[in-house]
């Protein structure tokens, strides 16, 4: 079975598994030309589209002459029809927007085409009022907060992905040495958020477009002859807890959990043995979801808005930085990163209160791979103090290119 009532279908079995389902559209081109619509009534301007198209500057993409006119009343209803379809007719969760800029822009920049902005906040708008537990989100990149604002004129997108996230968070994550890591420009990247509202944005380290085209997946990016070897899996492993304990909605890319690697090709097929090699990644990959969703009811704080990245620590590559819900036992978490090369023994850093901080994940544990170190990393006692302009202290150890996530026992 194919078609319209097969992809329902789908859609109805992954609900039944509890799966949301979002739908890829694509509205700042229609193309390649020839689509039916392509000069539908036998007239153009410029030999381009005609009639549902610009016919002018304003007709150009990255992907050809074939952006629609999105001042024209029957393109605007066309496409309005379109989004709230997915929803009416095959039940879906919400949508992405592919490349929103080439929708409110010509070239991808600024909003020279206020039509394309004000379609796709009727759009945002309809999808709020008819159907409040869905989702939108707009791959725009340029970190405008307007893109998911309501009020004021806002595109009403309900979150973006988030080019101040993974830009910088590949970059110390890939960097051949430790000296060309910026911890500052990694606490920029956690603490980011658009409209007081931490999930106003989709956070990752890889997607279809970061590790198309002939640019790697994380792992070869941090060692391209040996992509599956410790400082792949351990530097890798950084980026995917980062994306799974900072502020944000958590993006993980296909085969991201067991290192798949190369280059993102629609007509090449994961590798799934690579699911059996690296099954221990994939364990901590699992573990670290769990800790997202409070799984066990001791980190509320990584659902929630809190985010203070309060230890920077150039020198030793060390970031630490407190994530709460409302904050208190059960609520609140730390994690301590360190991206050096060598290990921290008995190192103090602040801590948000006195008492007892229950270890609750070590990336360095064996049980993640046999090339891990399985350093000694335990529960930690803090002091009342004002280190780091906190509450209290404490000392961990961590191992290099790790990551530890404490939760607050009380």
């Amino acid at each position: 079975m194919a078609g319209p009532d097969a992809l329902k279908d789908l859609v109805k079995q992954a609900h039944r598994r509890g799966l949301a389902v979002i739908v890829d559209v694509v509205y700042n081109h229609f193309g390649p030309s020839d689509l039916d619509l392509w000069q539908f009534d036998g007239w153009s301007e410029n030999g381009k589209g005609g009639i549902y198209f610009y016919n002018d500057d304003r007709s150009s993409t990255p992907w050809g002459d074939t952006r629609p006119d999105y001042g024209r009343d029957e393109v605007r209803r066309f496409i309005h029809d379109n989004a709230m379809m997915w929803f009416y007719d095959f039940h879906v969760d919400g949508l992405r927007f592919d490349m929103t800029p080439y929708i409110r822009s010509v070239h991808g920049s600024g909003v020279d085409l206020p039509e394309g902005w004000d379609l796709m906040r009727w759009i945002n708008t309809s999808v709020r009022e008819s159907y409040p537990r869905a989702i939108t989100i707009a791959e725009d990149m340029h970190q405008d907060p307007r893109i998911s604002q309501v009020d004021d004129g806002g595109a009403a997108f309900h979150a973006q992905w988030d080019g101040a996230f993974v830009h910088p968070v590949r970059q110390v994550v890939i960097a051949r040495s430790d000296e060309e890591r910026s911890i500052g420009a990694l606490r920029d990247a956690i603490v980011t958020i658009y409209n007081g509202d931490a999930f106003h944005r989709v956070i990752y380290t890889e997607s279809h477009d970061e590790v198309a085209n002939g640019r790697a997946r994380v792992p070869t990016e941090v060692n391209p002859d040996d992509p599956t070897g410790w400082h792949a899996q351990k530097r890798s492993t950084v980026g995917a807890a980062l994306v799974l304990t900072s502020p944000g909605i958590p993006m993980l890319f296909q085969g991201q959990e067991f290192l798949q690697g190369e280059w993102f090709r629609d007509d090449v097929p994961l590798d799934w043995d690579l699911n059996e090699d690296f099954h221990g990644i994939v364990r901590l990959v699992r573990d670290l979801i769990r800790l997202r969703r409070n799984w066990n009811d001791t980190t509320r704080g990584l659902t929630g808005q809190g985010i203070d990245a309060y230890h920077v620590n150039e020198d030793d590559n060390v970031l630490a930085f407190h994530r709460w819900f409302d904050g208190g036992a059960g609520d609140s978490v730390v994690v301590v990163v360190n991206l050096h090369h060598e290990a921290r023994e008995d190192y103090r850093i602040g801590m948000p209160h006195p008492g007892l901080w229950k270890l609750e994940l070590n990336s360095d544990a064996r049980i993640y791979s046999d090339d891990f170190g399985d350093f000694v990393s335990t529960d930690t006692h803090a002091e009342p103090s004002d280190d780091d302009g906190q509450g209290a202290t404490a000392l961990i150890s961590i191992a290099p290119y790790s990551v530890l996530v404490y939760s607050f026992a009380g």
